[in-house]
């Protein structure tokens, strides 16, 4: 499944890559997220899908601040996974999001040269790649919601909520001091622990956090 997967009555297996959508409303604003979980032990192609689509999808959050193009954010995904061997999907994107769900900019995942504005203080957005061990051209199911790959291969996905602030950006959306820490985020070569963002309070706050669940990760 590569988005839109609706839950049903198949038991989980060991190795299964679970990627869990959420969204929220509240106060007139929506929020977006996802996160991966593995049942049991994942193999090792698998784990390195995982890290894969965890660092692509750090870098181009790490990538965001003000006066720098949307359609930037896509190069940095393609260019990173492609020399690794995987596809990144083109059909589903990121998207602007606030007191509506669905609003512009849209957050290409690919390279391209589609004119989508340059990023401003106060602008909040998703940045969720959906990155492919085979083909990246899904097939929709007959609910007209599920989408899987064409040829059965597996795909993993992350995604923030983001808001550009005048020093960086800040995950809406991130973890915290109770949050499990998985082996993607422990063995991330750009970005270790979990991420909060690049502006100074969102470091700050990230760099203790980190101190508490990395210690915790080694005893």
């Amino acid at each position: 499944v590569i988005c839109h997967g609706i839950p049903d009555d198949r038991k989980l297996e060991n190795g299964d890559i679970i990627n869990l959508d959420i969204t929220v409303y509240l106060d007139g604003y929506h929020g977006d997220c996802s996160e991966v979980f593995v049942a049991g032990e994942v193999d090792e192609l698998g784990r390195d899908l995982l890290q894969t689509t965890y660092d692509c999808w750090i870098k181009a959050c790490q990538f965001v601040k003000p006066g720098n193009d949307y359609k930037d954010i896509g190069a940095i995904i393609e260019d990173f996974i492609t020399p690794k061997g995987y596809s990144t999907v083109r059909n589903f994107c990121g998207h602007g999001i606030g007191s509506t769900f669905h609003t512009n900019p849209n957050i290409l995942h690919y390279r391209n040269n589609e004119p989508n504005g340059q990023m401003a203080v106060g602008h909040t957005f998703t940045i969720e790649p959906m990155i492919c061990e085979g083909t990246a051209k899904p097939l929709i199911w007959p609910d007209e919601w599920t989408a899987t790959t064409s040829d059965g291969k597996r795909s993993a996905q992350f995604e923030h909520t983001l808001l550009l602030t005048q020093d960086g950006v800040e995950a809406l959306t991130a973890k915290n001091e109770n949050s499990p820490l998985q082996f993607w985020e422990k063995e991330s070569k750009i970005h270790s622990g979990v991420f909060l963002g690049t502006s100074k309070a969102a470091v700050a706050r990230q760099a203790e956090i980190n101190d508490k669940l990395l210690g915790a990760s080694r005893t």
